[in-house]
């Protein structure tokens, strides 16, 4: 029997932003292993389409609604589920979304989203579920989604780069925590490098300025040229979080060429520099 399969099989999974994306994909892995998958997302309709296609599949799925940029939400997810199934063997705080503009034109609004979301989704989906988890006394796994650009730098992606960084940060800390706790719950940082999905669709960008409609325009097509297949990235994502991997990369090579970077930047403390990579996508 396959490792995550063995791990996770039987047992209960509770994804954020499930209705799309990573999480969706995320959800369907965890479903076809054996898993019980708690599907929750802002959006009733995308849940429960999500959920509703796992069950058809012969899966175990139900679908909740939560907004994960408000803590008291975490907490009623967390309740309900604990009251509902007695455990939960996977946490993935996966929701988030992506922000493109310069600093000082991003809307007030959409700053807070993109805080709340990104960051206090993944800080209060572990407030909400950790003190259950560790009072179950069982093995149990938690995976905060990072990205490669938790190592880089963009401008105008400011606002979704800081909020990873901040992601990455967090999670190294929580996974000394547990083992100081003597917790029996692993912590993975997953590190999506280009994967197709629809964080770079027009509907996603409401709210920020309207000159960022290029650059999203410019990532939707990189990604659907050159990204990797959900269902193989989430495929690799879930075996490496079952082998207790702090580091969860869907391309090595691409985390390995970000983390190079940085070391480099961190060494010769020099100003930093516009990639020609970021040059060719912001038309300079």
């Amino acid at each position: 029997m396959a490792e995550d399969r063995e791990k996770f099989a039987g047992g209960v999974a509770v994804i954020t932003g499930a209705g799309a994306g990573i999480g969706m994909g995320l959800a369907k892995r965890a479903a076809e292993l054996g898993m019980t998958v708690v599907v929750s997302d802002i959006s009733a309709d995308r849940a429960e389409q999500v959920a509703s296609g796992i069950r058809s599949g012969g899966g175990k799925a139900e679908a909740m609604v939560v907004d994960v940029s408000q803590p008291p939400e975490l907490d009623r997810l967390a309740e309900e589920v604990f009251d509902r199934h007695g455990g939960v063997r996977l946490l993935i705080n996966n929701a988030g979304i992506e922000t493109i503009g310069y600093s000082w034109e991003i809307p007030a609004e959409r700053w807070e989203a993109t805080l709340n979301i990104n960051i206090h989704g993944v800080v209060h989906g572990v407030r909400a579920f950790v003190p259950k988890m560790l009072a179950a006394g069982q093995e149990a796994w938690i995976a905060n989604l990072g990205s490669i650009g938790s190592f880089g730098i963009m401008p105008t992606q400011t606002a979704y780069i800081m909020t990873k960084h901040a992601v990455q940060s967090f999670s190294e800390c929580l996974y000394l925590e547990m083992e100081i706790a003597n917790a029996p719950i692993h912590v993975s940082s997953i590190l999506p490098g280009m994967v197709k999905t629809s964080i770079f669709d027009a509907a996603a960008g409401a709210g920020e300025p309207g000159n960022a409609s290029h650059h999203r325009k410019i990532m939707h097509d990189m990604m659907k040229n050159y990204g990797m297949d959900l269902a193989d990235a989430s495929r690799t994502i879930i075996e490496q979080v079952a082998a207790n991997k702090f580091w969860v990369s869907t391309q090595p090579d691409m985390t390995q060429g970000a983390l190079a970077g940085r070391i480099d930047f961190f060494r010769e403390q020099s100003p930093p520099i516009l990639g020609e990579q970021a040059r060719q996508l912001l038309d300079l």
